[in-house]
């Protein structure tokens, strides 16, 4: 858990229910290394909502991994190596778990809408808003047939965005089609 030692605010959430999320993902076999289902499926959140970068991403205890990225030309960074952000706007597949607002969303268990991060103190100071320049950010949790949240479908903008109530149940709607997606993946095919 990250304090920001100014306004003493909590950024980051504890997350008590991240080995679980582990062990459910593992059960699943996603969450570990790209994907190109959910790479396409990034593709299809990024076209719909007009973010220019948008995620499939799962959330251990110490880290967030996207195994689905859009991001604004269309690269899909392969790399499992890349540790960190190595740019200003560049994304990679891995993002520690005090960057960023997936970590609310997985803890809270609800979508997150913000129109413009620097309206709220919480969020402002995270370090994605210096780092990749983020300003707005929609995302909702992918919530399994067991209750675990495995992680959050996700789009971000560099500039305020006005998502609104249709873009948060627009956000709703395609994490509930993702994990249909995923269900259909079980081995042993369970409704």
């Amino acid at each position: 858990m990250t304090y920001d030692p100014t306004g003493h605010l909590l950024l980051t959430p504890v997350d008590r229910e991240a080995p679980l999320r582990v062990r459910r993902l593992r059960q699943l076999g996603i969450g570990e290394r790209p994907d190109p289902e959910f790479d396409e499926f990034a593709g299809k959140l990024a076209e719909v909502t007009g973010a220019p970068y948008a995620m499939v991403n799962f959330i251990d205890e110490n880290r967030q991994f996207f195994a689905g990225l859009r991001t604004p030309d269309g690269i899909r960074p392969a790399g499992d190596t890349v540790a960190a952000v190595p740019a200003r706007g560049a994304v990679g597949r891995y993002m520690a778990r005090d960057h960023g607002y997936c970590p609310h969303v997985v803890v809270r268990r609800k979508a997150l809408v913000l129109e413009d991060v620097c309206d709220y103190p919480r969020f402002a100071g995270n370090p994605v808003v210096d780092e990749l320049g983020v300003r707005s950010y929609l995302g909702a949790p992918l919530i399994d047939r067991t209750g675990t949240v495995l992680g959050t479908v996700c789009v971000v903008d560099t500039a305020p965005r006005p998502w609104g109530r249709p873009g948060l149940e627009t956000i709703k709607s395609l994490a509930a089609e993702l994990v249909e997606r995923i269900r259909r993946r079980e081995p042993d095919g369970r409704p």
